[in-house]
């Protein structure tokens, strides 16, 4: 039996034009519509005037198109409620869908019928309508849909990745719920600026929605098939999955006040022809101003094509609104910024209990400034609301940055909002074994659910993995977990092998950095393509802020050259490695490699030496805290047991 998708396989498959210049080519009247108040819902002519879209339908197979789309671009309840028809979108989406089968069942080979998804009338990323009116709304029209028995499903003119990312969320909720899988399509719409609507390129949808489960990516509307050249191209060498294409029949302009797009059928269908041979695309077909004439032209140019042999090789990446960013960067390390951290930032936190939110996303602002790729951002602080703190600070600064965000947060209701407010590919920090694999489940759910990476530290019910062979076999169950079980790309598992201070002279963590380094190394031997990344600073914490820097710049030195692949850091503050003097290096190198012999200690050297210049500080914050606070940057709360280093002592003993 021939289906839509094995038909997609052997061959370019062609859909249809224009629906909506083809409705009001029946020049619809107020009694059409039923009434005033409904003027202009053209979904309700599914119901009203259902022999005017069975015949849009009819000539669109005449012209030699595989499948059609149901005229159904604005029937979901939020669009409807607009003409108070809310509560009527789940039939109008049945009706429309059953009107397009029946034409299809006219005709001795398949034809096939697309269920059409439109934007609505909303943006969510720029806070038009909340998540869960939004995503209940799509999820009526889907129900709808597949009811009516669509045999795929196209959210189409996508101008908002918030959007799309909802959308495909409720189709596959709808298809789950039904017991039905039809294939899952997807298409933008890129303005003239070369990005959607609300700005976001379209690398940044291709990192979004790359790993949702989609089945086509592509592009329709707004422009001609000359413009969709540079975006296309883009597409061709970086989706994972098949490509569309349906352009309008070039770029409108207005002659005497009516709305003309330029290009006729034959020159229409030269242009789309040769796109889909170019770059590849499996799905063609027509948008604004197209029509039966330049379907039937189209068909003819095509039949020739055979279905696409693309070969991307798409890098691993993050998202934010307006940005891509490949998680593997050259040079290495990816830059995480910290100081959007309550718990390692205190003016972050300070600013959190005002509740001055223009102060949050100023921090933001400077980090990216400072060159941070991407945005730790926690707003755990205790006391406080942690879920609406998060969507606080989320919904301000998805839109005033441009880099991806870390969602760093041990709770899953607060992930999971983040994860709804933050428009593209999100990494999300962090899961662990220390409470056995249930929670870690939650949160791998709500990461393949919403598509983020996700950050896996080497915990278990054990506790934390000091030496390099617990690390790496922690790291190892994880990826069985995250990658074997889950299907998680092994790039989007990025372990975090963790390091200990320096700082304190605990004997168990003299040796900690060495582990550490060696855990990287192995991690990136024996478990192919996954990422590791560290919070740096934590291997100085409680020393000098010089001491601290120096410290920091060495050890992120040799974490980059076992492998390492993020850091999380201010990168403001990192010193480069050539501007460490000889015995600065050599005193704080002896320290992370545990080189010491009888008589000399290098934790002792390293702060006499700093301690010279009068930038010792006279206390270590350190032991008896919590995993979470050990793995967050420069606590100081003061209410931590704290070591007091008798520098005077420590000199003597040198």
């Amino acid at each position: 039996m021939t289906t839509i998708a094995s038909l997609l396989s052997e061959r370019v498959l062609l859909l249809d034009g224009g629906m909506g210049t083809q409705i009001f080519a029946n020049n619809p009247t107020v009694e059409d519509y039923g009434g005033a108040a409904f003027e202009g819902c053209v979904e309700l002519l599914n119901e009203r005037r259902p022999e005017w879209i069975k015949k849009i339908h009819a000539n669109y197979f005449d012209a030699g198109a595989d499948a059609v789309e149901t005229n159904t671009f604005g029937c979901n309840p939020l669009v409807l409620s607009e003409f108070g028809l809310a509560d009527r979108a789940f039939d109008l989406n049945v009706q429309a869908v059953r009107l397009a089968k029946e034409v299809a069942a006219e005709y001795d080979r398949a034809r096939f019928v697309v269920g059409s998804v439109g934007p609505g009338t909303k943006l969510i990323s720029l806070g038009h309508v909340d998540y869960r009116t939004l995503f209940n709304s799509y999820r009526v029209q889907m129900e709808g849909l597949l009811a009516g028995g669509a045999d795929a499903i196209l959210i189409e003119t996508c101008q908002d990745l918030g959007q799309i990312k909802l959308a495909v969320r409720a189709a596959k909720e709808a298809m789950a719920a039904a017991g039905r899988r039809v294939p899952l399509w997807v298409q933008a719409t890129v303005e003239t600026t070369g990005t959607l609507l609300v700005g976001s390129p379209i690398e940044s949808v291709i990192t979004a929605i790359g790993q949702l489960g989609v089945d086509v990516l592509g592009l329709n509307c707004a422009t001609g098939p000359d413009e969709m050249h540079a975006s296309l191209q883009t597409l061709a060498e970086c989706s994972p999955v098949a490509l569309s294409c349906l352009p309008n029949a070039g770029l409108p302009r207005n002659e005497g006040g009516k709305v003309v797009y330029p290009l006729g059928p034959a020159l229409f269908a030269d242009k789309v022809r040769h796109a889909a041979a170019e770059f590849g695309l499996g799905i063609v077909g027509g948008c604004c101003g197209t029509t039966p004439e330049h379907i039937r032209e189209l068909a003819a140019r095509i039949g020739t094509l055979e279905g696409p042999r693309r070969h991307a090789k798409p890098e691993r990446s993050v998202a934010s609104l307006y940005a891509s960013v490949p998680l593997a960067q050259e040079p290495r390390p990816l830059i995480v910024g910290e100081r959007t951290n309550a718990n390692g930032s205190k003016l972050f936190r300070d600013l959190l209990a005002r509740e001055d939110y223009d102060g949050l996303v100023g921090i933001a602002r400077e980090q990216q400034r400072e060159g941070a790729h991407v945005l730790d951002v926690c707003v755990a602080y205790v006391g406080r609301d942690e879920v609406r703190d998060a969507e606080e600070m989320l919904k301000r600064t998805v839109t005033s940055i441009t880099l991806p965000l870390m969602i760093d947060s041990t709770e899953v209701p607060v992930i999971e909002k983040a994860l709804q407010v933050a428009p593209g590919k999100c990494i999300v920090n962090s899961i662990n074994f220390e409470d056995g694999e249930a929670k870690t489940r939650q949160i791998l759910d709500l990461c393949r659910t919403y598509g983020a990476a996700v950050v896996a530290l080497t915990i278990d019910e054990e506790g934390m993995a000091k030496s390099t062979e617990r690390k790496v076999e922690i790291a190892k169950r994880l990826h069985a977990l995250v990658v074997g079980e889950y299907g998680f790309d092994p790039a989007d598992l990025i372990i975090d092998p963790l390091t200990f201070t320096l700082g304190s002279g605990d004997e168990e963590f003299r040796a900690s950095a060495v582990a550490t380094l060696d855990a990287i190394r192995a991690i990136k031997a024996e478990l192919p393509g996954v990422n590791t990344i560290l919070g740096v600073s934590n291997v100085s914490f409680g020393l000098s802020p010089a001491a601290r820097h120096v410290l920091n710049a060495l050890m992120l030195y040799h974490a980059v050259q076992a492998g390492l692949d993020l850091a999380i850091f201010n990168a403001s503050k990192v010193i480069p490695v050539a501007k460490i003097g000889p015995e600065e290096r050599r005193i704080t190198e002896d320290l992370i490699f545990d080189r010491r012999t009888e008589g000399y200690d290098p934790l002792k050297a390293v702060l006499a030496l700093f301690t010279a210049r009068g930038e010792v500080k006279k206390e270590v914050v350190t032991a008896n805290l919590t995993i979470e606070e050990r793995l967050h940057i420069d606590i100081l709360d003061g209410e931590k047991q704290r070591i007091v280093v008798d520098v005077d002592e420590a000199l003597k003993d040198l």
